[in-house]
């Protein structure tokens, strides 16, 4: 297990995505892979109010009830993507934790995002928001997910000056494939801030579980076709790499990838999603995998 930053959420190195549920995994199969995760070790569960129109809280909600298992999961969920409550102003941040709470069936949200990050709206409203169901006790920590360094650094500047609720984490599209956004100053200003990263398409909408391929099959995924864009000399590169290292470790190629997203200093848990108990069980033996720094330098090279 891992802490995220200042918190005492201790969580294990891989969150299990919770947007399948509901959408490519119906109630049956989402119970199975949180029954087969749980069982394994695994404590840390995402999702969102917008994912499978709000089905995916509930469908976790119920195997929450179902299982008893509230008290040593964590739960992270998000406001300010989802239709009319697409912002982060007071009324749509209350009326959301709201839902959510009911809909997961808990009387607190353990991390609560911000699903991105709202321009319209003033940030001192969003986090004397956010403070406000903290101070409640019905949000423990609050977090930032799509958010560029300038706003970040901004957001934290304002909790230290204001007393308010501070950012404890962030989640941000980052993989082998997909660096440029994240590397750099937000990167660096994780690391001095002392935020706990949690990266969302860790596996490149799939490509990096090594299913598409040159010439391969299309796939049967709603993610298939952007993931096959990254078929590129770049994708190929990495795709070869990870081919070596997987059979030096017998292990598979998305363990491998996922455990190159854990050596970066920032990093606790990257975030990954299986519609069913095989595709789990290919993500989790990077739970015991290390990787060697030459073994990193390779990786991080072939996909510069």
């Amino acid at each position: 297990m891992t802490r995220i930053a200042d918190t005492d959420l201790d969580v294990f190195p891989l969150c299990l995505g919770g947007n399948v549920f509901g959408w490519t995994a119906d109630e049956a199969a989402s119970f199975e892979v949180l029954d087969a995760y749980t069982q394994a070790g695994g404590n840390f569960v995402d999702t969102a109010d917008l994912y499978a129109g709000g089905e995916s809280e509930k469908i976790i909600g119920r195997w929450l009830a179902r299982r008893g298992r509230r008290d040593d999961i964590v739960i992270a969920t998000k406001v300010g993507m989802a239709g009319e409550r697409g912002n982060l102003r007071a009324d749509t941040i209350r009326a959301a934790a709201e839902d959510s709470l009911k809909s997961l069936g808990v009387d607190h949200i353990d991390l609560y995002y911000a699903h991105r990050d709202d321009l319209g709206t003033p940030i001192e409203e969003t986090l004397a928001a956010f403070d406000d169901l903290v101070r409640e006790g019905k949000v423990r920590y609050i977090a930032a997910s799509n958010y560029d360094a300038p706003r970040l650094a901004a957001a934290l500047k304002i909790s230290d000056t204001e007393g308010l609720a501070r950012y404890v984490a962030l989640q941000p599209e980052y993989n082998l494939v997909a660096r440029d956004s994240f590397e750099g100053e937000l990167a660096d200003l994780c690391v001095r801030e002392n935020l706990g990263v949690m990266p969302y398409f860790g596996l490149a909408r799939g490509f990096l579980t090594g299913k598409y391929r040159p010439g391969g099959p299309e796939g049967d995924s709603p993610r298939s076709e952007r993931a096959r864009q990254h078929l590129d000399d770049r994708g190929i590169a990495v795709l070869g790499v990870l081919d070596e290292l997987a059979a030096a470790h017998d292990t598979s190629l998305a363990a491998v990838a996922l455990a190159w997203l854990l050596a970066h200093p920032s990093v606790v848990s990257p975030i990954a999603s299986a519609r069913n108990t095989d595709q789990l069980a290919e993500l989790l033996p990077v739970a015991d995998l290390r990787l060697t720094k030459d073994e990193i330098d390779r990786l991080t090279q072939a996909a510069a």
